[in-house]
Protein backbone atom coordinates (compact mmCIF):
# COMPACT_ATOMS: atom_id res chain seq x y z
CA UNK A 1 0.00 0.00 0.00
CA UNK A 2 1.36 3.42 -0.99
CA UNK A 3 0.36 4.91 2.39
CA UNK A 4 2.70 2.53 4.16
CA UNK A 5 5.63 2.76 1.75
CA UNK A 6 5.99 6.50 2.37
CA UNK A 7 6.78 5.71 6.01
CA UNK A 8 10.15 4.26 4.99
CA UNK A 9 11.38 7.02 2.68
CA UNK A 10 14.43 9.08 3.67
CA UNK A 11 13.54 12.70 4.36
CA UNK A 12 15.48 14.09 1.38
CA UNK A 13 13.42 11.92 -0.97
CA UNK A 14 10.23 12.72 0.94
CA UNK A 15 10.62 16.45 0.30
CA UNK A 16 11.60 15.91 -3.33
CA UNK A 17 8.34 14.01 -3.80
CA UNK A 18 6.48 16.76 -1.96
CA UNK A 19 7.73 19.31 -4.50
CA UNK A 20 6.61 17.07 -7.35
CA UNK A 21 3.28 16.65 -5.61
CA UNK A 22 2.93 20.42 -5.38
CA UNK A 23 3.49 20.82 -9.13
CA UNK A 24 0.88 18.17 -9.90
CA UNK A 25 -1.65 19.33 -7.32
CA UNK A 26 -1.42 23.03 -8.09
CA UNK A 27 -0.65 23.22 -11.82
CA UNK A 28 -2.18 20.02 -13.18
CA UNK A 29 -5.02 18.86 -10.93
CA UNK A 30 -5.71 22.44 -9.80
CA UNK A 31 -7.09 20.97 -6.56
CA UNK A 32 -9.60 23.39 -4.99
CA UNK A 33 -7.75 26.42 -6.33
CA UNK A 34 -10.96 28.45 -6.49
CA UNK A 35 -11.71 27.61 -2.85
CA UNK A 36 -8.22 28.58 -1.70
CA UNK A 37 -8.19 31.81 -3.70
CA UNK A 38 -11.61 32.82 -2.37
CA UNK A 39 -10.67 32.03 1.23
CA UNK A 40 -7.45 34.04 0.99
CA UNK A 41 -9.21 36.99 -0.66
CA UNK A 42 -11.72 37.22 2.20
CA UNK A 43 -9.17 36.60 4.94
CA UNK A 44 -6.55 39.06 3.68
CA UNK A 45 -8.27 41.90 1.82
CA UNK A 46 -5.31 44.13 2.65
CA UNK A 47 -3.00 42.02 0.44
CA UNK A 48 -2.83 42.61 -3.31
CA UNK A 49 -3.39 39.89 -5.92
CA UNK A 50 0.33 39.15 -6.36
CA UNK A 51 0.83 38.73 -2.60
CA UNK A 52 -2.12 36.37 -2.32
CA UNK A 53 -0.89 34.35 -5.30
CA UNK A 54 2.49 33.84 -3.62
CA UNK A 55 0.71 32.82 -0.44
CA UNK A 56 -1.49 30.44 -2.40
CA UNK A 57 1.50 28.66 -3.96
CA UNK A 58 3.32 28.49 -0.63
CA UNK A 59 0.22 26.88 0.90
CA UNK A 60 0.10 24.10 -1.70
CA UNK A 61 3.77 23.28 -1.21
CA UNK A 62 3.33 23.15 2.58
CA UNK A 63 0.22 21.00 2.16
CA UNK A 64 2.16 18.39 0.18
CA UNK A 65 5.07 18.45 2.60
CA UNK A 66 2.87 17.98 5.65
CA UNK A 67 0.81 15.23 3.99
CA UNK A 68 3.95 13.17 3.40
CA UNK A 69 5.36 14.03 6.83
CA UNK A 70 2.18 12.68 8.42
CA UNK A 71 2.60 9.38 6.57
CA UNK A 72 6.28 9.28 7.54
CA UNK A 73 5.31 9.61 11.21
CA UNK A 74 4.08 6.01 11.30
CA UNK A 75 7.67 4.70 11.41
CA UNK A 76 9.48 7.56 13.18
CA UNK A 77 11.19 6.83 16.48
CA UNK A 78 10.48 8.95 19.54
CA UNK A 79 14.03 10.33 19.27
CA UNK A 80 13.25 11.62 15.79
CA UNK A 81 10.19 13.46 17.06
CA UNK A 82 12.32 14.96 19.83
CA UNK A 83 14.83 16.23 17.25
CA UNK A 84 12.16 17.65 14.93
CA UNK A 85 9.56 19.10 17.30
CA UNK A 86 10.72 21.62 19.91
CA UNK A 87 8.25 22.25 22.75
CA UNK A 88 8.48 25.61 24.48
CA UNK A 89 6.88 26.68 27.77
CA UNK A 90 5.98 23.17 28.88
CA UNK A 91 5.90 24.66 32.35
CA UNK A 92 2.41 26.00 31.52
CA UNK A 93 1.19 22.40 31.34
CA UNK A 94 2.84 21.62 34.68
CA UNK A 95 1.20 24.62 36.34
CA UNK A 96 -2.29 24.16 34.96
CA UNK A 97 -2.26 20.42 35.60
CA UNK A 98 -1.26 21.12 39.21
CA UNK A 99 1.69 18.79 39.07
CA UNK A 100 0.08 16.35 36.63
CA UNK A 101 -2.94 15.71 38.84
CA UNK A 102 -5.55 17.54 36.73
CA UNK A 103 -6.33 16.88 33.07
CA UNK A 104 -6.02 19.60 30.43
CA UNK A 105 -7.96 20.16 27.22
CA UNK A 106 -5.56 21.08 24.42
CA UNK A 107 -7.06 22.90 21.43
CA UNK A 108 -5.17 23.35 18.19
CA UNK A 109 -5.73 24.08 14.49
CA UNK A 110 -4.73 22.60 11.15
CA UNK A 111 -1.44 24.46 11.02
CA UNK A 112 2.19 23.40 10.90
CA UNK A 113 2.27 19.65 11.45
CA UNK A 114 -0.58 18.98 13.87
CA UNK A 115 0.12 15.23 13.78
CA UNK A 116 3.81 15.49 14.70
CA UNK A 117 2.83 17.65 17.69
CA UNK A 118 1.15 14.63 19.23
CA UNK A 119 4.34 12.61 19.66
CA UNK A 120 6.65 15.62 19.81
CA UNK A 121 4.94 16.55 23.06
CA UNK A 122 5.48 13.03 24.41
CA UNK A 123 9.16 13.16 23.49
CA UNK A 124 9.71 16.58 25.06
CA UNK A 125 7.56 16.42 28.19
CA UNK A 126 7.07 12.71 28.77
CA UNK A 127 3.29 13.20 28.60
CA UNK A 128 1.27 11.36 25.97
CA UNK A 129 -1.73 13.00 24.34
CA UNK A 130 -5.12 11.45 23.59
CA UNK A 131 -6.31 12.93 20.29
CA UNK A 132 -10.01 13.30 19.56
CA UNK A 133 -10.61 12.47 15.90
CA UNK A 134 -13.36 12.07 13.34
CA UNK A 135 -12.98 8.74 11.45
CA UNK A 136 -12.06 9.11 7.78
CA UNK A 137 -14.36 7.83 5.03
CA UNK A 138 -11.47 5.88 3.47
CA UNK A 139 -11.08 2.80 5.68
CA UNK A 140 -7.48 2.13 4.63
CA UNK A 141 -6.41 5.74 5.29
CA UNK A 142 -8.25 5.72 8.62
CA UNK A 143 -6.38 2.57 9.67
CA UNK A 144 -3.02 4.15 8.83
CA UNK A 145 -3.88 7.30 10.78
CA UNK A 146 -4.94 5.28 13.82
CA UNK A 147 -1.66 3.35 13.69
CA UNK A 148 0.21 6.64 13.52
CA UNK A 149 -1.63 8.25 16.42
CA UNK A 150 -1.81 5.16 18.62
CA UNK A 151 1.89 5.16 19.55
CA UNK A 152 4.00 6.04 22.58
CA UNK A 153 1.07 5.84 25.00
CA UNK A 154 -1.42 7.97 23.05
CA UNK A 155 -5.00 6.68 22.94
CA UNK A 156 -7.09 8.16 20.11
CA UNK A 157 -10.74 8.86 20.90
CA UNK A 158 -13.44 8.87 18.22
CA UNK A 159 -15.37 12.14 18.40
CA UNK A 160 -18.64 10.35 19.04
CA UNK A 161 -17.19 8.64 22.13
CA UNK A 162 -14.90 11.37 23.42
CA UNK A 163 -17.16 13.21 25.87
CA UNK A 164 -18.35 10.00 27.51
CA UNK A 165 -14.78 8.68 27.85
CA UNK A 166 -13.44 11.94 29.26
CA UNK A 167 -16.22 12.22 31.84
CA UNK A 168 -15.89 8.59 32.88
CA UNK A 169 -12.13 8.88 33.44
CA UNK A 170 -12.09 12.47 34.64
CA UNK A 171 -10.01 11.69 37.72
CA UNK A 172 -7.06 10.48 35.63
CA UNK A 173 -4.38 12.90 34.43
CA UNK A 174 -4.55 13.14 30.66
CA UNK A 175 -4.06 15.65 27.87
CA UNK A 176 -6.94 15.65 25.39
CA UNK A 177 -6.09 17.30 22.09
CA UNK A 178 -8.80 18.54 19.73
CA UNK A 179 -8.25 20.11 16.31
CA UNK A 180 -11.25 22.41 16.60
CA UNK A 181 -11.07 24.79 13.63
CA UNK A 182 -13.36 22.91 11.25
CA UNK A 183 -17.07 23.52 10.89
CA UNK A 184 -19.69 21.22 12.44
CA UNK A 185 -21.60 19.26 9.85
CA UNK A 186 -25.30 18.57 9.51
CA UNK A 187 -27.18 18.83 12.78
CA UNK A 188 -24.06 18.87 14.97
CA UNK A 189 -24.24 21.51 17.66
CA UNK A 190 -22.29 24.64 16.81
CA UNK A 191 -21.69 28.28 17.66
CA UNK A 192 -21.83 31.06 15.07
CA UNK A 193 -19.33 33.91 15.29
CA UNK A 194 -16.87 35.89 13.16
CA UNK A 195 -13.72 34.24 11.80
CA UNK A 196 -11.52 36.09 9.29
CA UNK A 197 -14.23 38.66 8.50
CA UNK A 198 -16.96 36.10 7.80
CA UNK A 199 -19.64 34.22 9.68
CA UNK A 200 -18.39 30.79 10.73
CA UNK A 201 -19.67 28.01 12.94
CA UNK A 202 -17.50 26.24 15.54
CA UNK A 203 -17.79 23.10 17.60
CA UNK A 204 -18.81 23.57 21.23
CA UNK A 205 -17.66 20.17 22.46
CA UNK A 206 -14.44 21.35 24.08
CA UNK A 207 -16.21 24.21 25.84
CA UNK A 208 -18.97 21.91 27.11
CA UNK A 209 -16.46 19.37 28.41
CA UNK A 210 -14.40 22.08 30.12
CA UNK A 211 -17.48 23.46 31.87
CA UNK A 212 -18.60 19.97 32.94
CA UNK A 213 -15.19 18.87 34.26
CA UNK A 214 -13.52 22.08 35.36
CA UNK A 215 -10.45 21.23 33.27
CA UNK A 216 -8.27 24.14 32.12
CA UNK A 217 -7.95 24.78 28.38
CA UNK A 218 -4.78 25.60 26.44
CA UNK A 219 -3.96 26.29 22.81
CA UNK A 220 -1.08 24.45 21.11
CA UNK A 221 0.43 26.41 18.24
CA UNK A 222 2.67 24.59 15.76
CA UNK A 223 5.11 26.93 14.04
CA UNK A 224 7.52 25.77 11.33
CA UNK A 225 11.17 26.58 12.05
CA UNK A 226 12.54 25.04 8.82
CA UNK A 227 11.61 22.21 6.49
CA UNK A 228 10.83 19.22 8.67
CA UNK A 229 11.33 21.07 11.96
CA UNK A 230 8.63 22.65 14.14
CA UNK A 231 8.10 24.52 17.37
CA UNK A 232 5.12 23.79 19.60
CA UNK A 233 4.03 26.72 21.77
CA UNK A 234 1.44 26.46 24.54
CA UNK A 235 -0.87 29.38 25.26
CA UNK A 236 -3.47 29.59 28.00
CA UNK A 237 -7.08 29.84 26.80
CA UNK A 238 -9.13 29.56 29.99
CA UNK A 239 -8.97 28.34 33.55
CA UNK A 240 -11.89 27.48 35.88
CA UNK A 241 -14.22 28.48 37.34
CA UNK A 242 -16.29 28.92 34.19
CA UNK A 243 -19.50 30.81 33.68
CA UNK A 244 -22.26 28.46 32.56
CA UNK A 245 -23.80 29.39 29.24
CA UNK A 246 -20.87 31.59 28.28
CA UNK A 247 -18.93 31.09 25.06
CA UNK A 248 -15.81 32.82 26.36
CA UNK A 249 -13.66 29.71 25.85
CA UNK A 250 -14.64 29.36 22.20
CA UNK A 251 -14.22 33.08 21.51
CA UNK A 252 -10.77 33.11 23.10
CA UNK A 253 -9.78 30.03 21.11
CA UNK A 254 -10.85 31.71 17.88
CA UNK A 255 -8.94 34.88 18.78
CA UNK A 256 -5.72 32.94 19.39
CA UNK A 257 -6.29 30.80 16.29
CA UNK A 258 -6.53 33.89 14.08
CA UNK A 259 -3.35 35.30 15.61
CA UNK A 260 -1.51 32.03 14.92
CA UNK A 261 -2.75 31.85 11.33
CA UNK A 262 -1.85 35.47 10.59
CA UNK A 263 1.65 34.83 11.93
CA UNK A 264 2.15 31.94 9.47
CA UNK A 265 -0.72 31.95 6.96
CA UNK A 266 0.84 29.64 4.39
CA UNK A 267 0.65 26.66 6.74
CA UNK A 268 -3.09 26.72 7.56
CA UNK A 269 -5.59 24.50 5.71
CA UNK A 270 -7.05 27.04 3.26
CA UNK A 271 -8.38 24.28 0.99
CA UNK A 272 -11.07 23.48 3.56
CA UNK A 273 -14.54 24.70 2.60
CA UNK A 274 -14.75 26.42 5.97
CA UNK A 275 -17.28 29.08 5.05
CA UNK A 276 -19.58 27.19 2.67
CA UNK A 277 -22.62 27.32 4.96
CA UNK A 278 -24.58 30.53 5.37
CA UNK A 279 -25.54 31.69 8.82
CA UNK A 280 -29.26 31.11 9.51
CA UNK A 281 -31.34 34.19 10.26
CA UNK A 282 -32.11 32.96 13.77
CA UNK A 283 -28.52 32.04 14.71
Amino acid sequence: MLYRLVGYLPFWLLYALAHLGYLLLYHVARYRREVVADNLAHAFPEKNAAERKRLEKAFYLRLCQVALEVLRARTMRLEEFAARVKVTNGELVERLSEGRTRSIIVLTIHQGNWEWMLHGNTAALGISMDPVYKPLHDAAADEVMLETRNRFGSRPLAMADAARDILRRRREFRLFVMVADQSPTGDERGYWTQFFHRDARFYLGAESIAQATGFPVVFAQCRRLSTGHYEMIYREVAEPPYEKGSHAITERYIEIAEEAIRAEPESWLWSNRRWKRARPADA
